[in-house]
């Protein structure tokens, strides 16, 4: 049988057991080993199984996940996001929608903390929300800003998402990184004055609080100073060339640590939940790294990306016509599964095609982050609408998904902006020598 042949029937496998609720990671091992024990043979495929878990775990690169994981779990422990709404508050609480506002501004600076769609989304919703109905905001807008905003954890680095997508498509962890500070800031501002415009349309969904006095904005710069470190750390850090990604995680879980020391925010309680937390999760992540690669393996050996490259650079249209079909379908998969098992499972793939049709793969990492959030948020399901659901049960899911469709036309909007603008992701990596 013909090993591309052999590739899509291991795909179509995938999908069946998928819908058998099997966990994602241990589904891409199984296809991934059965697939290769058919092309190559028991030998050789008990001997990759054998050996891809171990270089999983041995690989200089899957050193940042656990720290920046726990980099991001000690920033929610020490409030940061509480530090970063409190500022933005005291400042343009008084406008109309001036809290949706500081909600979505804080959501990015905690996201280049934390790296974690739904952990920013849940944990600004406990910071922000409760102010938000006290002051008589409209549930949808509060809880469609929440979303969103935590949805860019995985745009703006220290981004889970691009370590995976690095570590996937054999790309740089810095370059991707600082190509997603200029499509991040673009997308907060658009989502500003996104708020701005529903809220001079319907008053009555953001009503202003009472103006904050000037000593009190003044008091309030104090708190800038715990997201300010970290994030001088890390992204100063990796921009600067003082530190490798790995390293700028350390230096910024340390940094939290301090942090969390001076200002005694930091119980021994929440030190051992950090790591505990941090634990967990990495070990799901090391078991959907592992499948993905030995499935990423067995790919690879069918040839199925080779295969496809050329079936689409033959085809009789253009290069953009290729990428916005392939970008449509990105959203369309992110309705389904969540941003890590798509850049694991469908990224190596496409990947490759769209590099082969001449686009820049650090540009494109970017514009492919910004398509699977869309999709994150978008009805009928989106992942991090469900986890901000688990916090808010009471509240439709309609409404959230009310609530996130201005923000998605948004994101829609910048994502058209940076795909014809590819110096807003390129311009900083290229500046840095990346």
């Amino acid at each position: 049988m013909d090993p591309s042949v052999i590739g899509i029937i291991g795909l179509v496998l995938f999908l069946l057991i998928i819908f058998l609720e099997v966990p994602v990671g241990i589904c891409m091992g199984i296809v991934g080993f059965v697939g290769l024990i058919i092309i190559s043979g028991w030998e050789s495929g008990l001997s990759v199984l054998g050996l891809q878990y171990f270089r999983t775990a041995a690989t200089y690169a899957f050193s940042v996940i656990p720290l920046f994981v726990w980099m991001g779990f000690l920033a929610s422990e020490v409030r940061i996001s509480v530090d970063a709404f409190y500022i933005v508050q005291k400042w343009m609480g008084h406008f109309r929608g001036g809290l949706a506002i500081a909600t979505t501004i804080a959501c990015s600076i905690f996201a280049a903390i934390c790296g974690d769609s739904i952990a920013s989304a849940t944990t600004m919703a406990a910071v922000s929300l409760p102010i938000m109905r006290q002051v008589k905001y409209d549930d949808a807008l509060s809880l469609g800003c929440i979303a969103s905003g935590g949805n860019m954890g995985f745009l703006i680095p220290p981004s889970l998402g691009f370590v995976f997508y690095a570590i996937i498509t054999e790309q740089s962890i810095g370059a991707l990184f600082i190509a997603g500070i200029g499509p991040g800031v673009l997308i907060t501002i658009l989502f500003v004055i996104t708020i701005i415009i529903v809220c001079r349309i319907n008053p009555t969904l953001g009503p202003a609080m009472p103006p904050a006095s000037w000593k009190e904005r003044i008091d309030s710069l104090k708190y800038i100073v715990s997201p300010l470190i970290i994030i001088v750390l890390v992204l100063g850090g990796i921009y600067s060339g003082i530190f490798t990604p790995t390293e700028a995680a350390a230096a910024g879980a340390f940094g939290c640590l301090i942090i969390g020391l001076i200002f005694r925010r930091l119980t021994i309680a929440g030190f051992w939940r950090s790591l505990r937390e941090t634990g967990l999760l990495v070990g799901r992540i090391f078991i959907l790294v592992s499948g993905a690669l030995l499935f990423s393996r067995f790919i690879t050996v069918t040839e199925l990306t080779v295969t496809l490259a050329d079936f689409v650079s033959n085809l009789p249209v253009g290069p953009y016509i290729i990428l916005w079909v392939t970008l449509v379908f990105y959203i369309f998969v992110g309705f389904f599964l969540d941003i890590m098992s798509i850049i694991l499972l469908v990224s190596p793939i496409l990947h490759f095609m769209l590099v082969n049709l001449g686009f820049d793969p650090v540009w494109l990492a970017a514009v492919t982050m910004i398509t699977i959030l869309i999709g994150q948020i978008s009805p009928p399901f989106g992942i991090v609408v469900f986890g901000l659901k688990s916090y808010v049960y009471e509240v439709p899911i309609w409404t959230i998904y009310r609530g996130c469709i201005p923000f998605i036309l948004a994101m829609i909007a910048g994502l058209i902006i940076v795909v014809y603008l590819p110096q807003i992701a390129l311009f900083l990596p290229n500046m840095g020598g990346y």
